[in-house]
C-alpha cells in the first residue's frame, strides 16, 4: 500500500473532474481568466501526476480577450464515449455584476487526450457547471445548473437541469427538465450523473465554494427523478472542522478504478496559518469511498467513515515517492534536489507546462506578438504589452504558486528609455491585486527599480499602492547595458524582493509585504490562486521588450 497525501494537485487546481480510461486517469481544473484554458493530468497509479497539453489552446477553441477576473473558464468536465474523449466546460464571460451572469457552455471532442481538439461546439448557456453523462442504452446527456437572475441568494442557484445531447446533429434536442433542486445547505452547482446498480447518482457541490462548501449526493431507480438525499449527506465537506489542514473540501468527481476502488477527488483549500486567506488557491485531493447500501461513504485511513477530507489516501499499489513528490505536476523546467528546484531555461517550449498567460495564447496569431524564443535563441523575450490593469493585451507569463514557502528568481536583459517602459518579476493575484518589482526609467536617474502594487480592499475597491506606501519612494539605479537579477521570497505570510547587480550579491529591499493579500479571499471572492512570473509594459508603443535569461522556483525542504 501507499499512501499519497493530500493535496496532490497543489496551487490553484480547482473544480477537478476525474476519468479513468485503458488503465490511466485523468484530471481536468478550471484555469478561468488564464490560457491556454483547462488543465489537464494523467497517471497510472494516482500517485505520480504528468502534464498533458491543454485542450483550449488555439484561437478556435478559446477567446478571452478582456475577460473580468475570475471569469473564463469554469469547472470543465472530462468523460469518454464512442472511443471519444469529450470535454464539456464554460467560458464565463460576465459573472459579478449584480445578478447577472453570461455563461456559454461549450464541447470539444478528441481521439487522443493529447488532441487535436474539435473546434467548440454551443450548447447553452442557461447556468454553468457542465457535464455530460453518457447512458448505457447509448444516449448522451448533458447537465448543469440553472441561475435565475430573478431570485436571491442561495435560491439564484435554482437547480439541476439534463437535456438530451444529439452527436450526429451537434446540438440539444428535446427540452431541458428540471430534476433536483437540492438539500438546504444550498447554491447547489457542479453537477455530474453516474448510473451504477441500477440507480442513478447525482453528485453537486453545494453550500458556496467557501468554508461552508460541500458535496451532495442524491439517487433515483429513473434518469429524470425523483431524486433521494443520501441519509448522511453532504457526502464530504470540511465546515465546522477548522482543526483540519485541508478547507472548503466541495466540488468533486468520482471514478470507478480497476482495482475496484472508488475515488473521490474534489477541491480544497489550505488557508495561512492564523488566517483564512488561501495564497495556494483552490487545490485538489482525493479521498477512497465504499458503498453500503448502494450508498457512497468517504472511508478515513482509520476505517471509520466521516464526511471529512482525510490526510491521506492508501492506493493499493506498491510505488516509490520520491522527496519532494509534491511538485509532480511540474514537468516542464529541469528540477534537481529532489524537485525542490525546478529551472527553466528558454531554449524550447517545454517550460510552458508550467506557465501560463491571460487570456490569450503566448503565440496567438490574432494577437500581437508579444512573446519570442527566436529573437535572441537561449532568452525569453517579451515585448512591452499594456499596464498592470488591463484585461486586453497584456504581456505576462507566470506559475503558479504551489508551496507556502518558496523563492523565485530571474535574470533580466532591459534597457528602458521612457517611464511608460516597465519590466521585471511579479508576485500577483488579480488585475487589483499585485505586488511587481520593476526596472524602469527615471529621468534624472536613468535606468532604475521600481517597486508598484495594487491591493484591492476589503469593500473590492483597487487601491493604486505607490512605491512610498510601501517602500518610502523606492527608487534605485542601476547600471546600464548591464543585466539585473531579480528575487522573491515567500515564508508563508511574510515575502519581499531582492535584486543583484552580479548574480551573487543580493540587496533585499527593507520593507515586508504581506503575502496573505494575494488570495482568494483578501478584497472578496475570487477563485484563482497566487502566480509569481515575468512581465514587460510599453505604454509607449507596444515595442519595447525585455529579454529573461531564465527563471527558477525553489521550494522549502
Amino acid at each position: 500500500m501507499t499512501k499519497v497525501y493530500n493535496p496532490i494537485l497543489t496551487g490553484f487546481h480547482a473544480d477537478p473532474s476525474i476519468l479513468a480510461v485503458n488503465g490511466e486517469f485523468f484530471i481536468a481544473n478550471s484555469t478561468f481568466e488564464w490560457y491556454p484554458g483547462v488543465e489537464l493530468h494523467r497517471s497510472k497509479d494516482l500517485v505520480h501526476w504528468t502534464c498533458v497539453p491543454s485542450p483550449l489552446s488555439e484561437d478556435r477553441h478559446l477567446n478571452m480577450t478582456g475577460v473580468v477576473e475570475s471569469g473564463g473558464i469554469w469547472a470543465p468536465c472530462l468523460s469518454f464515449s464512442d472511443n471519444r474523449f469529450w470535454l464539456i466546460f464554460t467560458d464565463v464571460k460576465n459573472w459579478n455584476k449584480g445578478p447577472w451572469k453570461d455563461t456559454p457552455n461549450y464541447l470539444v471532442t478528441a481521439d487522443s487526450i493529447e488532441g487535436p481538439w474539435s473546434d467548440p461546439v454551443f450548447l447553452n448557456a442557461s447556468g454553468f457547471d457542465p457535464s455530460m453523462f453518457h447512458d448505457d442504452d447509448g444516449r448522451h446527456w448533458l447537465v448543469n445548473m440553472e441561475w435565475d437572475y430573478r431570485k436571491t441568494g442561495p435560491r439564484q442557484f435554482s437547480g439541476i437541469l439534463i437535456q438530451e445531447y444529439s452527436p450526429s446533429k451537434k446540438h440539444l434536442i428535446g427540452k431541458p427538465r428540471k430534476i433536483y433542486t437540492g438539500t438546504d445547505i444550498g447554491c447547489i452547482e457542479g453537477p455530474h450523473l453516474y448510473k451504477r446498480n441500477g440507480w442513478y447518482y447525482l453528485m453537486a457541490a453545494e453550500g458556496g465554494t467557501g468554508y461552508e462548501h460541500a458535496i451532495s449526493v442524491a439517487r433515483s431507480r429513473n434518469l429524470f427523478g425523483p431524486y433521494e438525499t443520501h441519509p448522511q449527506n453532504p457526502l464530504i465537506s470540511s465546515y465546522r472542522h477548522p482543526e483540519l489542514a485541508i478547507q472548503k473540501a466541495g466540488h468533486g468527481n468520482w471514478v470507478e478504478a480497476a482495482d475496484g476502488n472508488t475515488y473521490l477527488v474534489y477541491l480544497c483549500g489550505r488557508p495561512l496559518p492564523g488566517t483564512k486567506k488561501c495564497t495556494l488557491g483552490r487545490e485538489t485531493s482525493i479521498a477512497k469511498m465504499i458503498w453500503k447500501d448502494d450508498w457512497p461513504y468517504v472511508i478515513q485511513p482509520d476505517g471509520s467513515l466521516q464526511n471529512t477530507p482525510p490526510e491521506y489516501v492508501e492506493i493499493p499499489a506498491d510505488v516509490e515517492l520520491l522527496a519532494g513528490e509534491k511538485d509532480r505536476n511540474l514537468v516542464g523546467g529541469k528540477s534537481d534536489d529532489y524537485c525542490r528546484v525546478t529551472r527553466y531555461d528558454f531554449i524550447k517550449k517545454d517550460f510552458l507546462a508550467d506557465f501560463k498567460a491571460l487570456r490569450y495564447s503566448l503565440f496567438s496569431k490574432k494577437h500581437r506578438q508579444r512573446f519570442s524564443l527566436d529573437a535572441r535563441p537561449g532568452f525569453l523575450r517579451i515585448y512591452g504589452g499594456q499596464s498592470f490593469v488591463s484585461n486586453f493585451d497584456k504581456a505576462l507569463i507566470a506559475r503558479r504558486q504551489t508551496d507556502f514557502v518558496f523563492e523565485a528568481e530571474t535574470k533580466i536583459y532591459y534597457e528602458p528609455s521612457s517611464f511608460q517602459h516597465l519590466a521585471g518579476l511579479t508576485y500577483r493575484y488579480d488585475e487589483d491585486t499585485q505586488y511587481n518589482l520593476c526596472v524602469t526609467y527615471d529621468e534624472e536617474l536613468g535606468k532604475v527599480l521600481q517597486f508598484q502594487a495594487f491591493m484591492a480592499s476589503e469593500a473590492v475597491t483597487p487601491k493604486p499602492a505607490v512605491c512610498g506606501e510601501y517602500f518610502e519612494g523606492l527608487k534605485i539605479k542601476l547600471q546600464e547595458n548591464q543585466p539585473v537579477w531579480l528575487k522573491l521570497t515567500v515564508n508563508y505570510r511574510d515575502a519581499y524582493f531582492s535584486y543583484s547587480e552580479d548574480g551573487k550579491s543580493w540587496k533585499k529591499l527593507f520593507a515586508k509585504m504581506d503575502a496573505s493579500f494575494v488570495s482568494d479571499e483578501h478584497g472578496g471572492l475570487g477563485f484563482t490562486g497566487a502566480f509569481v512570473g515575468m512581465f514587460a509594459i510599453d505604454m509607449a508603443d507596444y515595442s519595447k521588450y525585455a529579454d529573461f535569461e531564465y527563471f527558477t522556483y525553489t521550494k522549502d525542504k
